[in-house]
């Protein structure tokens, strides 16, 4: 009865909405970085290619570093539903910059602002969009979600209709549609880390046992999720220093940004095919939430069944080397080693964000922090690659230019892969993810077998994680006596008797299943 049936009521609840909305989102990215033309910015007698790709990476990190160093509440009324609707209509006026200020260094500067800065604010919207999603689907949620962005930038690229892909740069008011259905409010950084040695008197006095404790993350697995972290910050960043440099690789200012695009969304479509096969192949059949979360881990802890993230994780890698390889043989034959880069790098991107949302319940506590700090680093490290292309362009022979930029960015990702972010610190952070916190698990599938409103929902998070009501009330910005009246609520549908009865109840799920 229980897993499947939970399963299925959270993707109606919330999938849809999410892969809908981010597949908007991610159209409108593509078409922004991938669609038009190199246009460079004139620097006395040089010419700085991807200007304008350059100057939107550098604003959107700029947009993920003021997030990160505001506060938890300035960083919630930032990402409030009004102001995601002004940044939505931001973004397309600045979409529309290149018509009415053409490519003059002011007019890429203005377009750069005005896109790059509202684009960050609402990818990070998207983080916490995604906590509200079930965990286990969640790769499949958020790549077949940019393979449908992926599938609308390919229909406008190749219907002859001039006016196509300008339908692209509407898409931000479909993303912000799609973040009203679901939940907003403001987040507690450190909720989701707190121990059982920090719990006061107060909270003990609530119902809170020793079991649940030992469940959450330890200190040590704390510490090695922070060091995994930083060194999956770093891989990301050279990944995308790699994919910068092929950023400048052929194409020369005036030319199409991407020629291969095309080929590239064709690819990065079946590998997103190939992801959905692997995530429905390996989903698990009657068995219980802790199964569930642990799967592939046989006693000793070591890996049994490969989790999907590993696979796909394997699969893009495989084709990012692929691509460096054959650059100099599959041109000739229509399908340029560039084009199988950028397919490669787009699937890497999306299952490197799935384990950084899913690990915010782990490392951090605001999944929109999370998601922030991930494209943070990959968009740094991009942008520093187009800087870096400009200079090899400006500085080597032109016989020896693509040569050179090839050279480097496969240099680039072999060692993130090798040294930096290897597949077994990968394997050891998705270990980790799959033990990360059981309580929304074990709290979504209360809500989903009895009935609880979304906000009943919330309520039940916070008190199986110990809150008392004042700090539920403080938290979701409501009063006690509403707290109370929601407790009351959900001890009524699900019959038991005060919060030690709750907590009993979702130690039986995460033992034993519905």
């Amino acid at each position: 009865m229980g897993t499947q049936r939970f399963a299925v009521a959270q993707l109606s609840e919330y999938a849809l909405p999410a892969v809908v909305g981010f597949a908007c989102n991610q159209g409108f990215l593509f078409s922004l970085f991938y669609t038009g033309w190199n246009r460079a910015a004139i620097l006395g007698q040089l010419a700085f290619e991807r200007a304008d790709l350059f100057g939107a990476l550098l604003c959107m990190t700029l947009s993920f570093a003021a997030l990160h160093s505001a506060s938890a509440r300035a960083r919630s009324a930032a990402l409030s539903r009004p102001l995601l609707w002004c940044y939505a209509a931001l973004a397309i006026v600045g979409s529309a910059a290149p018509v009415l200020f053409g490519d003059s260094v002011a007019g890429i500067a203005l377009e750069s602002a005005l896109v790059g800065f509202s684009s960050g604010a609402l990818l990070a919207a998207w983080g916490r969009a995604f906590s509200h999603c079930p965990r286990r689907w969640l790769l499949m949620i958020i790549v077949l979600g940019a393979g449908l962005g992926a599938v609308l930038c390919l229909i406008a690229y190749v219907v002859p209709a001039s006016g196509a892909v300008l339908l692209l740069k509407l898409l931000p008011l479909g993303s912000v549609s799609a973040l009203g259905c679901f939940p907003h409010h403001a987040h507690d950084e450190g909720a989701t880390l707190r121990k059982l040695s920090d719990v006061s008197p107060q909270d003990h006095a609530a119902g809170l046992p020793f079991v649940l404790a030992d469940l959450l993350p330890e200190g040590e697995q704390r510490r090695e999720t922070e060091l995994l972290t930083r060194k999956m910050l770093v891989g990301m960043a050279m990944f995308g220093l790699a994919a910068g440099l092929m950023e400048t690789f052929g194409s020369d200012p005036g030319m199409a940004s991407a020629p291969a695009l095309p080929a590239s969304l064709f690819m990065f479509i079946l590998f997103v095919v190939a992801t959905i096969q692997q995530v429905c192949g390996s989903a698990p059949q009657n068995v219980g939430t802790t199964d569930v979360l642990r799967r592939g881990q046989g006693a000793s802890g070591t890996s049994g069944d490969e989790r999907p993230l590993e696979g796909m994780y394997r699969l893009a890698m495989f084709v990012i080397m692929a691509g460096f390889l054959l650059l100099p043989v599959v041109g000739g034959y229509g399908v340029p080693g560039e084009a199988i880069v950028l397919s490669g790098y787009l699937g890497l991107t999306y299952v490197l964000v799935s384990l950084f949302v899913v690990m915010a319940s782990v490392a951090e506590g605001d999944p929109a922090l999370a998601l922030a700090r991930g494209f943070a680093a990959l968009y740094a490290g991009e942008a520093a690659g187009i800087g870096a292309g400009n200079l090899i362009e400006w500085a080597c022979p032109v016989a020896q230019t693509n040569g050179t930029l090839a050279a480097c960015a496969g240099i680039a990702a072999v060692a993130s892969f090798l040294f930096l972010f290897t597949e077994r610190d990968f394997n050891r952070l998705a270990t980790i993810a799959d033990k990360g916190d059981p309580v929304d698990e074990s709290s979504r599938i209360i809500a989903s077998e009895f009935g609880l409103s979304p906000r009943e929902g919330e309520v039940l998070t916070l008190a199986l994680r110990g809150r008392t009501s004042e700090r539920i009330a403080a938290e979701l910005f409501i009063s006690k006596s509403t707290v109370d009246t929601h407790l009351r609520r959900i001890y009524q549908k699900t019959s038991v008797h005060g919060r030690q009865g709750l907590i009993d109840l979702a130690e039986r799920i995460l033992h034993h299943g519905v």
